[in-house]
């Protein structure tokens, strides 16, 4: 994973490369809509993601769980896409 930098993210806040991303988008998307991106909004943004609140040891538990499962099934989507080995097959 690429390290933030000041030089590397919005504002010079300490933010992750996936954080700084999304706020990219975020304005990007406000922009395209022609309305203002400085907002009271983009502010808590910033705010959950410096200083995040804290969750309870069985929220974590129950978000990676969650988080898994969500893995788990995008990866069997992923899976499911490719050609199975007797599609290349010729029947003769």
């Amino acid at each position: 994973m690429k390290e933030s930098r000041p030089s590397t993210t919005f504002r010079g806040l300490p933010l992750t490369s996936e954080q700084d991303s999304e706020i990219r988008h975020y304005i990007h998307t406000r922009e395209r809509s022609g309305v203002p991106w400085d907002t009271p909004e983009l502010a808590a943004m910033l705010a959950d993601m410096l200083d995040p609140p804290e969750l309870a040891f069985e929220e974590r538990q129950s978000i990676d769980d969650s988080m898994r499962a969500e893995h788990a099934t995008a990866q069997e989507g992923a899976d499911a896409d490719l050609p199975s080995p007797e599609m290349g097959q010729r029947v003769t």
